[in-house]
């Protein structure tokens, strides 16, 4: 599964600024996670967009999945005033 967002989640600079985008669409990841993240399902993305995939959507979780992993997230604790 590792190689299979590179060969569909791609960034030029020249396409959407450089975010990674679904290859052969101006269609970003960020859009997708966005899509997903407010309750659409596979499906209801999949209408909207004829030009993804099931596999592109899979690729565009994958890819931020990998992202996340070198992340180095440092937890903020709210304290009372």
């Amino acid at each position: 599964m590792q190689n299979q967002p590179k060969k569909l989640v791609v960034s030029n600079p020249k396409v959407m600024m450089g975010k990674p985008v679904i290859a052969g669409t101006r269609i970003t990841v960020e859009l997708i996670l966005e899509k997903l993240a407010g309750g659409e399902t596979p499906e209801q993305i999949l209408e909207s967009h004829p030009r993804l995939t099931r596999e592109s959507i899979q690729a565009a979780l994958a890819f931020a999945a990998e992202v996340l992993r070198y992340d180095v997230i440092y937890p903020i604790v709210e304290t009372a005033s």
